[in-house]
Protein backbone atom coordinates (compact mmCIF):
# COMPACT_ATOMS: atom_id res chain seq x y z
CA UNK A 1 0.00 0.00 0.00
CA UNK A 2 1.12 3.10 -1.23
CA UNK A 3 2.57 5.73 2.11
CA UNK A 4 2.26 8.97 -0.30
CA UNK A 5 0.56 12.11 1.87
CA UNK A 6 0.65 14.18 -1.09
CA UNK A 7 -1.02 15.67 -2.81
CA UNK A 8 -3.53 16.34 -0.47
CA UNK A 9 -7.27 14.94 -1.56
CA UNK A 10 -10.00 17.69 -1.92
CA UNK A 11 -13.34 17.85 -2.84
CA UNK A 12 -15.16 20.75 -4.59
CA UNK A 13 -18.31 22.75 -2.76
CA UNK A 14 -19.60 23.93 -6.26
CA UNK A 15 -20.81 21.24 -8.14
CA UNK A 16 -23.88 21.80 -5.30
CA UNK A 17 -24.66 25.26 -7.16
CA UNK A 18 -22.85 25.00 -11.15
CA UNK A 19 -26.12 23.73 -13.59
CA UNK A 20 -28.73 24.94 -10.56
CA UNK A 21 -31.09 26.87 -9.81
CA UNK A 22 -34.20 28.50 -11.33
CA UNK A 23 -33.85 26.54 -14.65
CA UNK A 24 -32.58 23.64 -13.34
CA UNK A 25 -32.49 21.07 -10.09
CA UNK A 26 -32.87 23.04 -6.67
CA UNK A 27 -29.20 23.72 -5.48
CA UNK A 28 -27.23 21.89 -2.95
CA UNK A 29 -26.22 23.95 0.52
CA UNK A 30 -22.64 23.87 0.93
CA UNK A 31 -23.83 22.57 4.28
CA UNK A 32 -24.27 19.17 2.54
CA UNK A 33 -21.44 19.19 0.65
CA UNK A 34 -19.30 19.43 3.55
CA UNK A 35 -21.25 16.76 5.37
CA UNK A 36 -20.91 14.31 2.07
CA UNK A 37 -17.08 14.73 1.50
CA UNK A 38 -16.85 14.31 5.68
CA UNK A 39 -18.34 11.31 5.65
CA UNK A 40 -16.44 9.48 2.83
CA UNK A 41 -14.36 7.19 3.44
CA UNK A 42 -12.32 4.33 1.56
CA UNK A 43 -9.85 1.67 3.83
CA UNK A 44 -9.21 4.41 6.31
CA UNK A 45 -8.62 7.34 4.06
CA UNK A 46 -10.57 10.34 4.23
CA UNK A 47 -11.09 13.53 2.13
CA UNK A 48 -8.00 16.13 3.29
CA UNK A 49 -10.25 19.75 2.52
CA UNK A 50 -12.44 20.89 -0.01
CA UNK A 51 -11.60 23.57 -2.66
CA UNK A 52 -14.44 26.79 -2.53
CA UNK A 53 -16.58 28.63 -5.15
CA UNK A 54 -17.20 32.16 -3.52
CA UNK A 55 -20.73 31.88 -5.16
CA UNK A 56 -22.75 29.85 -2.76
CA UNK A 57 -25.84 31.21 -1.85
CA UNK A 58 -24.29 31.28 1.97
CA UNK A 59 -21.02 32.83 1.31
CA UNK A 60 -21.16 36.58 1.41
CA UNK A 61 -17.92 37.57 -1.29
CA UNK A 62 -19.12 41.17 -0.21
CA UNK A 63 -18.16 40.83 3.50
CA UNK A 64 -14.73 38.64 3.21
CA UNK A 65 -13.70 38.95 6.74
CA UNK A 66 -16.70 37.78 8.57
CA UNK A 67 -17.74 35.97 5.99
CA UNK A 68 -14.04 33.84 6.25
CA UNK A 69 -14.29 33.53 9.61
CA UNK A 70 -17.97 31.42 9.40
CA UNK A 71 -16.66 29.46 6.64
CA UNK A 72 -13.57 28.26 8.26
CA UNK A 73 -15.94 27.68 10.97
CA UNK A 74 -18.38 25.28 8.98
CA UNK A 75 -15.06 24.00 7.24
CA UNK A 76 -13.39 22.97 10.61
CA UNK A 77 -16.19 21.20 12.37
CA UNK A 78 -15.90 18.56 9.98
CA UNK A 79 -12.51 18.31 10.31
CA UNK A 80 -11.57 19.58 6.87
CA UNK A 81 -8.81 22.71 5.40
CA UNK A 82 -9.39 24.85 2.43
CA UNK A 83 -7.85 24.98 -0.61
CA UNK A 84 -8.67 26.45 -3.88
CA UNK A 85 -10.77 29.35 -4.36
CA UNK A 86 -12.89 30.84 -7.35
CA UNK A 87 -13.44 33.97 -7.54
CA UNK A 88 -16.90 35.14 -8.99
CA UNK A 89 -15.98 37.02 -11.77
CA UNK A 90 -19.08 36.39 -14.48
CA UNK A 91 -20.71 39.52 -13.78
CA UNK A 92 -17.97 41.31 -15.23
CA UNK A 93 -16.88 39.51 -18.32
CA UNK A 94 -13.60 40.72 -19.72
CA UNK A 95 -14.73 40.81 -23.21
CA UNK A 96 -17.31 43.51 -22.21
CA UNK A 97 -17.16 47.23 -21.31
CA UNK A 98 -14.57 48.95 -19.41
CA UNK A 99 -17.33 48.87 -16.42
CA UNK A 100 -17.59 45.17 -17.02
CA UNK A 101 -13.63 45.07 -16.56
CA UNK A 102 -13.65 46.86 -13.42
CA UNK A 103 -16.39 44.50 -12.00
CA UNK A 104 -14.06 41.62 -13.26
CA UNK A 105 -10.93 43.22 -11.08
CA UNK A 106 -13.14 43.77 -8.03
CA UNK A 107 -13.89 40.27 -7.93
CA UNK A 108 -10.58 39.19 -8.22
CA UNK A 109 -9.63 41.52 -5.44
CA UNK A 110 -12.26 40.52 -3.40
CA UNK A 111 -11.36 36.63 -3.34
CA UNK A 112 -7.94 37.16 -2.88
CA UNK A 113 -9.16 38.77 0.72
CA UNK A 114 -11.11 36.28 1.08
CA UNK A 115 -8.40 34.09 0.90
CA UNK A 116 -5.87 35.96 2.64
CA UNK A 117 -8.22 35.84 6.05
CA UNK A 118 -8.32 32.34 5.63
CA UNK A 119 -4.71 31.67 5.66
CA UNK A 120 -4.64 34.25 8.67
CA UNK A 121 -7.46 31.33 10.36
CA UNK A 122 -5.26 28.84 9.88
CA UNK A 123 -7.72 27.03 7.56
CA UNK A 124 -5.84 27.31 4.32
CA UNK A 125 -2.75 26.34 4.21
CA UNK A 126 -2.30 25.93 -0.24
CA UNK A 127 -4.29 26.74 -3.09
CA UNK A 128 -4.82 29.54 -6.09
CA UNK A 129 -7.67 31.62 -7.32
CA UNK A 130 -9.37 30.23 -10.18
CA UNK A 131 -10.56 33.03 -13.04
CA UNK A 132 -11.79 32.76 -16.53
CA UNK A 133 -12.76 35.37 -19.10
CA UNK A 134 -16.60 35.12 -18.85
CA UNK A 135 -16.83 35.98 -22.27
CA UNK A 136 -17.79 33.73 -24.83
CA UNK A 137 -16.03 31.35 -27.44
CA UNK A 138 -18.24 33.22 -30.00
CA UNK A 139 -17.02 36.81 -28.80
CA UNK A 140 -13.27 36.27 -28.74
CA UNK A 141 -13.72 34.86 -32.25
CA UNK A 142 -14.69 38.43 -33.67
CA UNK A 143 -11.53 40.02 -33.25
CA UNK A 144 -8.79 36.75 -32.16
CA UNK A 145 -5.34 38.75 -31.41
CA UNK A 146 -7.15 42.13 -30.29
CA UNK A 147 -9.48 40.10 -27.81
CA UNK A 148 -6.70 38.08 -26.51
CA UNK A 149 -4.45 41.57 -26.07
CA UNK A 150 -7.68 42.79 -23.95
CA UNK A 151 -7.95 39.83 -22.13
CA UNK A 152 -3.99 39.55 -21.66
CA UNK A 153 -4.45 43.19 -20.22
CA UNK A 154 -7.00 42.20 -17.79
CA UNK A 155 -5.61 39.58 -16.59
CA UNK A 156 -1.90 41.29 -15.98
CA UNK A 157 -4.31 43.86 -13.54
CA UNK A 158 -5.43 40.78 -12.38
CA UNK A 159 -2.12 39.55 -11.45
CA UNK A 160 -1.17 42.59 -9.99
CA UNK A 161 -4.13 42.53 -7.13
CA UNK A 162 -3.47 39.21 -6.79
CA UNK A 163 0.17 39.77 -5.87
CA UNK A 164 -0.52 42.36 -3.13
CA UNK A 165 -2.14 39.40 -1.31
CA UNK A 166 0.52 36.60 -2.05
CA UNK A 167 -1.31 34.88 -4.40
CA UNK A 168 -1.77 33.02 -7.95
CA UNK A 169 -4.12 33.00 -10.44
CA UNK A 170 -4.95 30.08 -12.62
CA UNK A 171 -7.05 30.54 -15.62
CA UNK A 172 -9.32 27.36 -16.33
CA UNK A 173 -9.02 25.74 -19.18
CA UNK A 174 -12.85 24.83 -20.33
CA UNK A 175 -14.09 25.40 -23.79
CA UNK A 176 -16.86 27.43 -22.67
CA UNK A 177 -14.37 30.50 -21.95
CA UNK A 178 -12.93 32.61 -24.91
CA UNK A 179 -9.37 32.92 -24.61
CA UNK A 180 -9.17 29.51 -23.12
CA UNK A 181 -11.49 27.70 -25.37
CA UNK A 182 -8.68 25.60 -27.02
CA UNK A 183 -5.06 24.30 -25.83
CA UNK A 184 -3.71 27.12 -28.39
CA UNK A 185 -5.63 29.85 -27.76
CA UNK A 186 -5.05 28.94 -23.75
CA UNK A 187 -1.30 29.38 -24.17
CA UNK A 188 -1.59 32.21 -26.20
CA UNK A 189 -3.12 33.75 -23.61
CA UNK A 190 -0.59 32.94 -20.60
CA UNK A 191 2.18 33.76 -22.70
CA UNK A 192 0.60 37.40 -23.58
CA UNK A 193 -0.08 37.44 -19.68
CA UNK A 194 3.33 36.59 -18.59
CA UNK A 195 3.00 37.02 -15.27
CA UNK A 196 5.07 34.76 -12.55
CA UNK A 197 2.02 34.69 -10.43
CA UNK A 198 -0.52 33.47 -13.41
CA UNK A 199 -0.99 29.93 -14.16
CA UNK A 200 -3.49 27.09 -15.72
CA UNK A 201 -5.85 24.93 -14.09
CA UNK A 202 -6.29 21.87 -16.04
CA UNK A 203 -9.28 20.08 -15.49
CA UNK A 204 -8.99 16.23 -16.80
CA UNK A 205 -12.70 16.37 -18.22
CA UNK A 206 -13.04 20.42 -19.66
CA UNK A 207 -9.17 20.17 -20.84
CA UNK A 208 -9.71 17.01 -22.40
CA UNK A 209 -12.19 18.37 -25.10
CA UNK A 210 -8.97 20.11 -26.35
CA UNK A 211 -8.00 17.02 -28.15
CA UNK A 212 -11.36 17.04 -30.15
CA UNK A 213 -11.33 20.67 -31.25
CA UNK A 214 -14.66 21.76 -29.63
CA UNK A 215 -15.28 25.41 -30.59
CA UNK A 216 -11.50 25.21 -32.28
CA UNK A 217 -11.60 22.32 -35.14
CA UNK A 218 -8.09 24.28 -36.30
CA UNK A 219 -6.37 23.36 -33.01
CA UNK A 220 -7.87 19.83 -32.71
CA UNK A 221 -5.05 17.40 -31.65
CA UNK A 222 -6.68 14.10 -32.35
CA UNK A 223 -6.93 13.18 -36.02
CA UNK A 224 -10.76 13.36 -37.42
CA UNK A 225 -11.09 9.79 -37.80
CA UNK A 226 -10.54 9.05 -34.61
CA UNK A 227 -11.57 5.70 -33.12
CA UNK A 228 -11.83 6.09 -29.14
CA UNK A 229 -10.56 1.98 -29.67
CA UNK A 230 -7.27 3.54 -30.33
CA UNK A 231 -5.46 4.09 -27.17
CA UNK A 232 -2.41 4.67 -28.23
CA UNK A 233 -3.28 7.66 -30.69
CA UNK A 234 -5.10 8.75 -27.51
CA UNK A 235 -2.19 8.97 -25.45
CA UNK A 236 0.02 10.62 -27.89
CA UNK A 237 -2.54 13.19 -27.85
CA UNK A 238 -2.61 13.72 -24.21
CA UNK A 239 1.10 14.19 -24.35
CA UNK A 240 1.46 16.46 -27.07
CA UNK A 241 -1.75 18.62 -24.57
CA UNK A 242 -0.01 17.93 -21.54
CA UNK A 243 3.42 18.93 -22.77
CA UNK A 244 2.07 22.54 -23.40
CA UNK A 245 0.04 22.79 -20.80
CA UNK A 246 1.50 21.60 -17.81
CA UNK A 247 4.60 23.96 -17.59
CA UNK A 248 1.85 26.48 -16.77
CA UNK A 249 -0.20 24.25 -14.32
CA UNK A 250 -0.86 24.86 -10.61
CA UNK A 251 -3.66 24.08 -9.79
CA UNK A 252 -5.57 20.23 -11.21
CA UNK A 253 -8.82 18.88 -10.96
CA UNK A 254 -9.27 14.98 -11.13
CA UNK A 255 -12.28 14.37 -13.34
CA UNK A 256 -13.45 11.46 -15.91
CA UNK A 257 -15.21 12.14 -19.37
CA UNK A 258 -16.98 10.52 -22.07
CA UNK A 259 -15.77 12.44 -25.14
CA UNK A 260 -19.20 14.66 -25.00
CA UNK A 261 -20.25 17.80 -24.02
CA UNK A 262 -22.76 18.78 -22.06
CA UNK A 263 -24.97 22.00 -19.96
CA UNK A 264 -27.24 21.89 -17.67
CA UNK A 265 -29.24 25.35 -15.83
CA UNK A 266 -27.50 28.36 -17.31
CA UNK A 267 -24.40 26.64 -17.92
CA UNK A 268 -22.58 26.76 -21.11
CA UNK A 269 -21.59 23.26 -22.59
CA UNK A 270 -18.45 22.09 -21.75
CA UNK A 271 -16.96 18.58 -21.34
CA UNK A 272 -18.83 16.54 -19.51
CA UNK A 273 -17.95 15.20 -16.18
CA UNK A 274 -18.87 11.97 -15.58
CA UNK A 275 -18.82 9.29 -12.10
CA UNK A 276 -15.68 7.85 -12.02
CA UNK A 277 -16.86 4.86 -12.37
CA UNK A 278 -18.98 5.29 -15.81
CA UNK A 279 -18.56 2.94 -18.13
CA UNK A 280 -18.36 5.42 -21.00
CA UNK A 281 -15.27 7.04 -19.47
CA UNK A 282 -12.55 7.67 -22.18
CA UNK A 283 -10.06 8.12 -19.15
CA UNK A 284 -8.21 5.95 -17.49
CA UNK A 285 -8.18 8.16 -14.62
CA UNK A 286 -5.17 7.21 -12.66
CA UNK A 287 -3.16 6.71 -15.44
CA UNK A 288 -3.79 9.63 -17.27
CA UNK A 289 -3.03 11.90 -14.24
CA UNK A 290 0.01 11.31 -15.02
CA UNK A 291 0.54 12.78 -17.86
CA UNK A 292 -0.36 16.23 -15.63
CA UNK A 293 1.44 15.34 -12.39
CA UNK A 294 4.67 14.16 -13.80
CA UNK A 295 7.18 15.59 -16.42
CA UNK A 296 8.40 14.28 -19.83
CA UNK A 297 11.09 12.28 -17.96
CA UNK A 298 8.62 10.64 -15.97
CA UNK A 299 9.65 12.94 -13.04
CA UNK A 300 6.91 13.79 -10.20
CA UNK A 301 6.50 17.67 -10.38
CA UNK A 302 5.17 18.51 -7.29
CA UNK A 303 3.30 21.87 -9.15
CA UNK A 304 0.62 21.63 -6.38
CA UNK A 305 0.17 20.77 -2.83
CA UNK A 306 -3.66 19.35 -3.53
CA UNK A 307 -5.84 17.94 -6.16
CA UNK A 308 -9.47 18.60 -6.63
CA UNK A 309 -12.10 16.20 -7.88
CA UNK A 310 -14.45 18.81 -10.24
CA UNK A 311 -18.01 16.91 -10.83
CA UNK A 312 -20.39 19.44 -12.14
CA UNK A 313 -23.92 19.19 -13.17
CA UNK A 314 -24.72 15.64 -11.50
CA UNK A 315 -27.87 15.14 -10.66
CA UNK A 316 -28.71 15.58 -7.77
CA UNK A 317 -30.56 12.23 -7.25
CA UNK A 318 -26.86 11.24 -7.46
CA UNK A 319 -25.11 14.02 -5.48
CA UNK A 320 -26.91 13.03 -2.53
CA UNK A 321 -25.80 9.00 -2.69
CA UNK A 322 -22.97 8.52 0.01
CA UNK A 323 -21.04 6.12 -2.54
CA UNK A 324 -20.55 8.69 -4.95
CA UNK A 325 -18.59 10.17 -3.07
CA UNK A 326 -16.73 7.13 -1.65
CA UNK A 327 -16.21 6.25 -5.11
CA UNK A 328 -14.79 9.58 -6.09
CA UNK A 329 -12.42 9.69 -3.02
CA UNK A 330 -11.23 5.95 -4.00
CA UNK A 331 -10.16 7.32 -7.37
CA UNK A 332 -8.39 10.25 -6.07
CA UNK A 333 -6.32 7.80 -3.67
CA UNK A 334 -5.62 5.61 -7.01
CA UNK A 335 -4.11 9.03 -8.58
CA UNK A 336 -2.16 10.00 -5.40
CA UNK A 337 -0.87 6.29 -5.06
CA UNK A 338 0.66 6.30 -8.60
CA UNK A 339 2.03 10.35 -9.08
CA UNK A 340 2.06 11.27 -5.43
CA UNK A 341 5.01 11.67 -2.91
CA UNK A 342 5.60 11.61 1.20
CA UNK A 343 6.59 14.63 3.12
Amino acid sequence: MSTNNYPKLHNATWPGVVGKGPDSEPLIPIDTMLELTAAAEVDGIKFDGVDVGLFDPSIDINDPKEGAKKLADKVAAHGLVIGSLVAPIWGGPVLGSKEDRAVFIDMVRKACQYGQYLKEIGIRPYGVIRIDSASSPETWAADPAGNTKIIADTFREACDVAAEYGEKLAAEGEICWGGMHSWRAMLDTLEAVDRPNMGFQADMSHTFLYLLGYNSPQDRILPADFEWSDRATLEEGLKTLTNALRPWTIDFHVAQNDGTVHGTGSHDKTGRHCLATDPNGKLDIAHDAGYWMRDEKGEVTKAFKHICWDGCMFPNEVMYKQQTWNDILAALIKVRNQHGWSE
